[in-house]
């Protein structure tokens, strides 16, 4: 029988503001039943489900008990992770109070342990130490809380030891091993008082025998460079108490470090409430700062300020690293040279009217280090183990890493951690954490896409598994008596090619009154995930699905993405709907949200619903339904224009790909059909009005998605751009934008229109998901689509913020009810702040794996294409080759064009570049030849060169497959639905 009981009454004795003494008194229940998790234990085994094997998988010396459990501290858990997560390292025990410890010291490391602990494979099992009875610790007097938490993992190690010991009843029982990341004062009580066998990281290691050497995995101790080095290469970082007292005083900012892409030695700071961010320029002002990390700021005087720089520079070491007898004696590193050289031009000829703040970096508030992928560059001298890390993220610095497998990871995809940036090393530093596959090979690829976006992507546990139905599902009686039954009307879906995640579908039908019903049919998704059991929190984690070109990574499982949930024509399916009585003037008289029973009489590709449309023989309900809704979305159209929506573009491809290989065997450009812009009109209208009906029924805790108007100085691209042009363009309002870009156009340049709505893309603010009650109503906006509200609410299949709307619509039409945490706005802001990271990191990805497949598809192909300027650089042009939505850059450096003697000029007022005769200008059209170096074995690159017009000196290699060069490619106007 379970026993609770409270182990101590905890007193916490607190000084208020105004002198006097707060007494708070906690207690804590204990329980006697909580299992040790352990398959050798004979009397605990029924109480838990078995998570830890009594022999471990790996072989190792005499040194080591033949069968053991390792317990790591939280100092392993924290920096050792990457031991922790290898295959051959089982039998884990990981204390609840090491747990504790862990989400305090790094929040990265707690989700890495959470994932650790679904996968089965791993014999890893958390023992709740600080709620059983015989381990829990009392805090002693004056005792910090570090210590406290020390003797309490002491004290339950020895408890679970001699556990075993008479539960087992074994003549060699499992033992216990304390794993430690080094010796520590307190390590003589647990040798001596308890007799605990306690091993060093480091030494454990070196004691197993593995596949391959996992000392390389290890984070080594802090090196004693800094002490022992006195040329140091950087400022020293300030403690944290003097940043704590600049910031109070003002003289310091804190803010989020980004990283430039095309200039190592370039960066900027955002600062919460400022609108400009703070530019940071060169090494010593970057200070060992690494791309999001949060950092301290010291803003310069005004007449130090300086402007973005117009170059592109890309890191590259002077020589690789050359073995001496001084282990700190690097050469490794930015050739010392060239980087004062770049930071000189850098700081040349800049007017004080583009000139923007500028700081320093002064100190590191909180290090934002996770594990990055790259590959090594091979090394000059044979006897070094040292070799520099090339990063796949150009916003990563170089990283040295020791390793002992070098010559087997040269031509690798591998992944690796910082561990240290001290002054003395020009180098952050760095371990080895695991190999992914070669360099060019798709799989490799594929998975150095995933993990650089931090993209979710391992299988589904089977706890999320275990909470899909059970097969044979289907309708009961009983269910449909609770909802409406609008299994008659001539409903049907309108989807891409080879969608089987079909959330959304439509109908329209006249009204005896002259009036059109038009209805929204979105998938109940909540009607299967329900709140916080597990498939519920996975969901909540991923955020989204992950769009590949080759794969789709599902927020859901398969059962419920395209089977249960999918409205897929023919079948009968749960849905909310959102139904609309309209005029034929697509005005509304009513609104009505309800649970639904559907069955969609079809589901049709854009191009099949085109296709019915045009076809003037076809008069059956749904081609009827879908002409009228097509008539109506053309007036929602033009009225949301006149509102002053914005219709921007971005460019979007399509690979066809080889059917055995995979590998993408052509490229076309996506064709938008009416169909595409009827659907997205009417998810549009239904995500505005949930909006407006939620935010009336929980105006303190609704999820809305907000499109912040960008600062007018964004827009100075743009402008500049069409001012080269002759033609003005108006930013005083998302209206004036929208009616000056939909007037220029350029006689003999049709594609002249959609550049300029791509750049005007670049310009806007991120769209973000937010809690109401959290800001003012003014700020909820939406500026690209001019709506004052606006929600997610169509697309619950593939995203969670949808599935937390519905759940607040089902309550505000009482027909679910509400839960804690859907009401509780810190719990909201935190899924608001997760889902909008996803949100991002998923529409990087699907980028960059279009990037990844337009490489693929080069590989042995020079191909002569249209091309068009982006931005002009000092030393380069970005440009855009519509067919293949692909961006590149066409390096024209100096010291070439003084080489062969051209004339060289760049207007940063025009943003302009004259070489020779020839002036490239924005929008500019040009041929480009596009292939993909593959000269370096480390390093696989799609490159881009300058063809028409032609400059001598800048020759390329004829092509082997020249693309017809004709009317612009359409591209893909965007909107948010």
């Amino acid at each position: 029988m379970a026993v609770r009981e409270p182990a101590c009454q905890m007193l916490t004795l607190r000084r208020t503001k105004d002198g006097s003494v707060q007494r708070t008194v906690r207690e804590r229940y204990l329980r006697n039943d909580i299992s040790c998790g352990s398959s050798a234990c004979k009397t605990c085994l029924l109480a838990n489900p078995v998570r830890l094997e009594k022999l471990p998988n790996v072989a190792f010396c005499d040194t080591l008990p033949q069968a053991h459990y390792i317990i790591p501290t939280t100092e392993v858990v924290v920096n050792q992770m990457a031991l922790l997560e290898h295959p051959e390292i089982k039998n884990i025990l990981i204390m609840s109070t090491v747990v504790e410890e862990v989400e305090k010291a790094s929040l990265p490391a707690l989700e890495r342990l959470k994932l650790l602990f679904t996968n089965q494979s791993k014999n890893i099992h958390c023992f709740a130490n600080e709620f059983h009875r015989d381990t829990y610790v009392v805090r002693r007097p004056r005792e910090t809380m570090e210590a406290r938490n020390l003797r309490a993992i002491f004290a339950a190690s020895a408890w679970y030891r001699d556990h075993l010991k008479l539960s087992t009843k074994e003549k060699n029982p499992v033992d216990i091993l304390l794993l430690t990341n080094g010796l520590f004062a307190s390590q003589d009580e647990a040798l001596t008082s308890l007799g605990l066998s306690v091993m060093s990281v480091f030494d454990y290691v070196r004691n197993l025998k593995t596949t391959e050497p996992l000392i390389d995995l290890l984070v080594k101790e802090k090196s004693q460079e800094d002490v022992k080095n006195s040329m140091f290469h950087y400022p020293p970082h300030l403690k944290l108490s003097l940043i704590q007292a600049g910031l109070k005083s003002g003289k310091y900012l804190q803010g989020k470090f980004h990283a430039s892409r095309e200039n190592y030695l370039e960066a900027s700071v955002s600062v919460e409430g400022q609108e400009n961010s703070i530019l940071i320029q060169g090494h010593e002002s970057l200070n060992r700062a690494v791309h999001e990390d949060i950092v301290a700021i010291e803003v310069f005087p005004k007449e130090q300020w300086s402007a973005p720089s117009n170059l592109v520079v890309e890191e590259q070491p002077e020589k690789e690293p050359v073995e001496t007898d001084d282990a700190t004696d690097e050469t490794e590193g930015p050739a010392p040279e060239l980087r004062d050289e770049v930071e000189a031009k850098m700081k040349r000829s800049i007017s004080d009217k583009n000139k923007q703040p500028t700081g320093r970096v002064v100190g590191i508030i909180k290090r934002n280090w996770r594990t990055y992928c790259g590959v090594l560059r091979p090394k000059q001298s044979k006897t070094s183990s040292r070799y520099i890390f090339v990063p796949a993220d150009k916003r990563i610095p170089l990283i040295r890493i020791e390793t002992q497998q070098g010559d087997v990871l040269l031509g690798k995809r591998i992944v690796v951690a910082i561990d240290e940036w001290p002054r003395s090393s020009k180098l952050a530093i760095g371990h080895y954490v695991k190999r992914l596959g070669e360099v060019g090979d798709k799989n490799a690829e594929n998975e150095v896409l995933l993990l650089e976006h931090d993209i979710q992507h391992d299988k589904f546990s089977g706890a999320v598994m275990a909470c899909l139905p059970s097969l044979p599902w289907n309708l009961t009686p009983e269910e449909v008596s609770k909802r409406m039954d609008l299994r008659h009307l001539p409903i049907c879906s309108v989807d891409p090619p080879g969608c089987t995640d079909i959330d959304d579908a439509l109908h329209q039908r006249p009204l005896s009154n002259g009036n059109i019903e038009v209805g929204v049919h979105i998938a109940d998704v909540t009607h299967f995930v329900r709140p916080n059991n597990a498939m519920d929190h996975e969901a909540a984690s991923r955020g989204t699905t992950v769009y590949l070109v080759d794969q789709r990574i599902d927020m859901l499982p398969n059962l419920l993405s395209s089977n249960l949930c999918s409205l897929r024509g023919g079948e009968e399916r749960l849905a909310f709907s959102c139904l609309w009585e309209m005029t034929p003037h697509a005005e509304i008289v009513a609104v009505k949200f309800t649970k639904s029973v559907i069955r969609s009489r079809a589901a049709l590709t854009y191009a099949e619903a085109q296709m019915r449309m045009d076809d003037s023989t076809m008069a059956d309900e749904v081609t009827v339904g879908l002409r009228q809704l097509n008539t109506l979305a053309k007036i929602l159209r033009a009225r949301r224009k006149l509102n002053g929506a914005l219709f921007l573009a971005s460019p979007e491809v399509r690979f066809n790909v080889d059917s055995e290989t995979h590998d993408p065997i052509d490229v076309q450009t996506k064709e938008l059909k009416e169909t595409n812009f009827m659907v997205e009109e009417f998810m549009l209208l239904a995500n505005i009005s949930v909006a407006e009906k939620i935010y009336k029924e929980f105006p303190e805790y609704a999820l809305l998605r907000r499109h912040p108007a960008p600062p007018a100085s964004n827009y100075d691209p743009v402008v500049k751009a069409a001012h080269s042009k002759h033609l003005e363009i108006s930013v005083k309002s998302g209206k004036a934008l929208s009616d000056s870009i939909e007037s220029a156009y350029i006689p003999g340049q049709p594609y002249f229109n959609t550049m300029l709505r791509i750049l005007t893309t670049r310009c806007m603010m991120q769209a973000l998901y937010f809690c109401t009650g959290t800001i003012d109503y003014a700020d909820f906006q939406h500026y690209g689509l001019a709506t004052p509200i606006y929600t997610h609410f169509t697309s619950p299949i593939r995203r969670y913020a949808d599935v937390i709307v519905h759940r607040f619509l089902a309550a505000a039409i009482n027909q679910d009810t509400t839960y804690p945490e859907l009401l509780d706005k810190k719990q909201m802001e935190k899924v608001c702040q997760n889902i909008n990271y996803r949100h991002r990191m998923a529409q990087y990805a699907g980028r960059a794996s279009v990037g990844l497949h337009t490489q693929l598809f080069f590989r042995n192909r020079k191909v002569d294409e249209e091309a068009y300027v982006l931005f002009v650089r000092k030393n380069a042009l970005q440009v855009l080759v519509p067919k293949y939505g692909l961006e590149g850059t066409i390096m024209l450096t100096t010291s070439d064009l003084e080489k062969n003697k051209i004339p060289f000029k760049f207007d940063q007022e025009s943003q302009s570049q004259t070489i020779g005769k020839v002036t490239f200008r924005t929008f500019d059209r040009l041929i480009v030849q596009i292939s993909v170096d593959q000269s370096s074995l480390q390093h696989h690159k799609l490159v881009v060169h300058l063809v028409e017009p032609s400059i001598p000196g800048f020759s390329v290699a004829p092509s082997n497959e020249q693309a017809p060069v004709g009317a612009p490619p359409k591209m893909r106007k965007t909107n948010e639905v």
